[in-house]
């Protein structure tokens, strides 16, 4: 106990670089803490946190929440950092929801001091670990993450307790089309559909298996032999079978489309960033 309360003084460390310190730890001791310091803050002061990945919330959860709200009010208060208007969410974003449901005009809060890079930080770890948000939501607040802090691929995986893999492919999902990462988000597409269809660079082609996928309920492996059936009715020389193992490894690998044809491996990247997040994959640096 006493170390957590020693790497909550420091700041939030602890937090990242010890994997049995959770989202749930770091809420629970400041609230120890300083729930005798708690005051009564008006819901109309107080804003969502700026850099919360989670865009939509469960609202038969939220209704049950605040039916319990109305009867026993508000057991936990929420923790709040102040800004320049008000007050900004760290942690009790459906408390405050569920209270301003439950018809409160105030609500107990404890007021923390956090950074900007905290906020982001910690909105995403307790997203992450509680399994909150859909892949999209999560994938483009690491991408955030990852340009504003200027993390490696590799250091956001150690630092959040993830696989290099897992975030390569997550971030892969985000060259998707808007209309088809919309459809991920509202869960008519799975992760695996999404990671499938990421590594294509026909967008026609992505738009077609998409829509298959939501009127059929299309898996992996039927997208796979529909893939394969139309590559048979073209005329083009076959891979050899090793070469293609050895396609989607490197696929796998950096999250990209890969051929290899005529003894040469290429690659596709959409943008100079999706480039430099290539070449961080391959350990490859550019001397200025």
């Amino acid at each position: 106990m006493e170390t957590k309360k020693k790497a909550l003084g420091k700041g939030l460390e602890e937090l990242f670089s010890n994997a049995s310190f959770t989202f749930d730890d770091f809420e629970e001791e400041i609230v120890k803490e300083e729930k005798k310091n708690s005051i009564e803050i008006p819901l109309d002061e107080i804003r969502s946190n700026p850099y919360q990945p989670r865009k939509t919330f469960n609202e038969e959860s939220l209704r049950e929440l605040a039916d319990s709200i109305k009867e026993y009010g508000v057991v936990e208060p929420i923790i709040v950092k102040k800004s320049v208007k008000g007050y900004e969410i760290v942690a009790g974003e459906r408390r405050t929801k569920a209270a301003k449901m439950a018809g409160l005009t105030t609500i107990p809060a404890i007021v923390k001091d956090f950074s900007d890079s905290d906020m982001m930080e910690i909105a995403l770890l307790e997203n992450i670990q509680r399994e909150d948000l859909n892949p999209i939501d999560e994938a483009a607040s690491i991408s955030e993450i990852i340009r504003l802090k200027g993390y490696t691929q590799e250091e956001f995986a150690r630092r959040f307790g993830k696989s290099r893999s897992y975030i390569t492919n997550l971030l892969g999902i985000l060259k998707l089309p808007k209309e088809v990462q919309a459809k991920v988000k509202e869960g008519k597409l799975s992760m695996s559909h999404a990671r499938s269809l990421s590594k294509l660079d026909d967008e026609q082609k992505i738009f077609y298996l998409a829509d298959r996928i939501e009127k059929e309920g299309l898996n992996v492996r039927d997208i796979e032999k529909i893939l394969s059936k139309k590559q048979s009715n073209k005329v083009v020389k076959e891979l050899d079978p090793t070469l293609r193992i050895y396609e989607e490894a490197i696929s796998d690998a950096t999250g990209s489309k890969v051929k290899i044809n005529d003894k040469k491996i290429e690659i596709s990247y959409d943008s100079m960033t999706d480039l430099n997040r290539i070449m961080e994959i391959l350990n490859i640096k550019i001397e200025d």
